[in-house]
């Protein structure tokens, strides 16, 4: 069974920097695109950025200059390097990405989710 279980977060005062990591398992055929979203309380979940096989990425208005997303295909992981941070990014992240396990159609999964905290 496929899974991806985010690591990184945490409490950072702001203007801090922060690594998150996703790291995806199981009997995995392929990983087509990856992408980290978050969501604040009270606030509905929104995409952070999306990086494709090829490495090419895409990131939201509120990030750029400041985030950057990467992956190590051979690791099966995607990474969000996190600069700069303001109080107004505090959230639980969530990694997601479409899977293909074995032989299967490709899926969407997503993980636990990892809490940031930014303090001002």
């Amino acid at each position: 069974q496929v899974q991806l279980v985010e690591s990184g977060g945490g409490l950072v005062q702001s203007g801090g920097s922060l690594r998150l990591s996703c790291a995806a398992s199981g009997r995995i055929t392929a990983i087509n695109d990856m992408a980290w979203y978050r969501q604040a309380p009270g606030k509905q979940r929104g995409l952070v950025a999306r990086i494709m096989h090829d490495g090419s990425s895409t990131l939201a208005d509120s990030v750029k200059g400041r985030f950057t997303i990467s992956r190590d295909n051979s690791e099966n992981t995607a990474y969000l390097q996190m600069n700069s941070l303001k109080p107004e990014d505090t959230a639980v992240y969530y990694c997601n990405a479409n899977i293909r396990e074995g032989l299967s159609a490709w899926e969407n999964h997503w993980g636990q989710g990892t809490q940031v905290t930014v303090s001002s």
